[in-house]
C-alpha cells in the first residue's frame, strides 16, 4: 500500500559511541526476540522485494570490480550463473561475499535469499563492465584519473582495515561481563505485544463516493466479527491482509499512539473498535502480551562482540593515523589553499 500511515516507528540506532553501540545492540535484540521482522505498513501485504546488498566501503567496491573484471572465467563445470556470454562460478560468489563489508555478510547470514538478488547485481556489475570495456570507455584521461584516486581510496581502506583489526582474542569473557554489568539497563526490553489486523482503506480525503463504500465495507466486517464463532483471522486473510493479519511482535514505542492508546485497554484475543488514520479504519486483535525483561548476556553476547570489537577497531584505526601524522606532519599553505578554492568556484559559476 503505497503511502500509507505506518503504525511502526522503528529508530535506527547510530554505529558510532559506546551509547550508539549499545542501542544498536538492543534494537538487535529486538529483532531477534520478534516471531518474524515486524511490518512496517499498518496495512499487512506481501513483502517487497528486499534491495541486492551493495558493498558499503571501498574494499567491498574494489571486489566487486574485480569480479567484473573476471568476464568468462569460469569453465561450464562450475557455473552457477550466466548472463549472455558471462558466466560466475562458485569461487566468483564467495570472493564477492567475501568482500563485502561486515554489515552486508550478517544480512546475508540470516537471510539467505538475498544471495541470489547479490548474484543478479553481479551479473548486471558484470554486463555494464563489459559494455566499457568493449567502448574503451575507462581509458578515456578525466576517467583514468578518477579510476586512480577511486584505486588509492580502495588501498589505503584495505591496509586500513588489516592494522586496525583487534586480535581474535578480543573482547574476553571477561570483558564482555563488565560490559554487559555495567549497562545492563541498555539490554532492557519494553513490553511487547502479538498484534493482528484488519485494515479498511479509506482516507481522510477521499470522495464521498470512495468514503461510502469504505464505510458499507467497514459495517460488513463489523458485524462478521460479532457474530458468534467469529474467525479475525478467516475475515482478515479475505481481504488483502496475509497471515491472517499478523502483525508479530511489536514494542510499544514501534505502535502509534493513536493505535497504542486503544491497544494497551485491550484483554487478551480481544479486538478494538475501528481506529481512523488518514489512510483508513485499523481494526486490531490483541493475540498476546510480553512482559518486560532484561535479556541476558548469552543472548545479547554475539551483538555485543561485534560491536566491541567495531569500536576497538576505530579506536586503533584513528590511534595508527595519529602515529603516522605525528612522525610526518603535514604541512599546508592556507593562502595559496584559498586561492585554488577561489578559482574552483569561478570556473563552477
Amino acid at each position: 500500500m503505497s503511502g500509507a500511515i505506518k503504525i511502526l516507528r522503528v529508530k535506527q540506532a547510530p554505529a558510532i559511541g559506546v551509547a550508539a553501540m549499545l542501542a544498536c545492540v538492543s534494537a538487535g535484540a529486538l529483532a531477534q526476540t520478534a516471531a518474524r521482522p515486524p511490518q512496517t505498513a499498518v496495512k499487512p501485504r506481501a513483502a517487497t522485494q528486499a534491495p541486492a546488498v551493495q558493498p558499503s566501503s571501498p574494499a567491498a567496491t574494489q571486489g566487486a570490480v574485480a569480479t567484473a573484471d573476471a568476464g568468462k572465467s569460469s569453465g561450464n563445470d562450475n557455473v552457477i550463473a550466466r548472463i549472455g556470454d558471462i558466466n560466475v562460478s562458485a569461487d566468483d560468489i564467495r570472493g564477492y561475499v567475501a568482500a563485502l563489508g561486515q554489515r552486508e555478510q550478517v544480512a546475508l547470514a540470516r537471510d539467505p535469499s538475498l544471495l541470489s538478488q547479490t548474484v543478479r547485481q553481479m551479473l548486471a556489475n558484470r554486463l555494464v563492465f563489459q559494455e566499457v570495456q568493449a567502448k574503451k570507455w575507462d581509458q578515456q584521461p578525466a576517467v583514468a584519473a578518477q579510476l586512480e584516486r577511486v584505486r588509492e581510496s580502495a588501498v589505503v581502506e584495505l591496509y586500513l582495515q588489516t592494522v586496525s583489526n583487534p586480535p581474535a582474542s578480543f573482547p574476553s569473557e571477561e570483558d564482555l561481563q563488565k560490559v554487559y554489568d555495567a549497562n545492563s539497563g541498555a539490554f532492557l526490553m519494553p513490553r511487547q505485544f502479538q498484534l493482528a489486523q484488519i485494515f479498511v482503506a479509506g482516507p481522510k480525503d477521499a470522495d464521498k463516493a470512495t468514503d461510502e463504500k469504505a464505510r458499507k465495507s467497514l459495517d460488513d466486517i463489523q458485524r462478521r466479527l460479532k457474530a458468534p464463532g467469529a474467525d479475525f483471522a478467516a475475515v482478515a486473510a479475505e481481504g488483502e491482509a496475509g497471515n491472517g493479519g499478523d502483525l508479530g511482535w511489536l514494542t510499544e514505542g514501534q505502535i502509534r499512539p493513536e493505535i497504542r492508546t486503544q491497544v494497551m485497554g485491550l484483554a487478551k484475543n480481544a479486538i478494538s473498535e475501528p481506529i481512523r488514520l488518514d489512510d483508513g479504519w485499523h481494526i486490531l486483535k490483541l493475540v498476546d502480551t510480553k512482559a518486560s525483561y532484561t535479556r541476558t548476556l548469552p543472548e545479547v553476547r554475539d551483538q555485543l562482540v561485534q560491536q566491541l570489537r567495531a569500536e576497538r577497531a576505530r579506536l586503533l584505526r584513528q590511534a595508527h593515523l595519529n602515529e603516522l601524522l605525528k612522525q610526518h606532519p603535514p604541512v599546508l599553505n592556507e593562502i595559496a589553499l584559498s586561492k585554488v578554492l577561489g578559482e574552483q568556484t569561478r570556473t563552477t559559476k
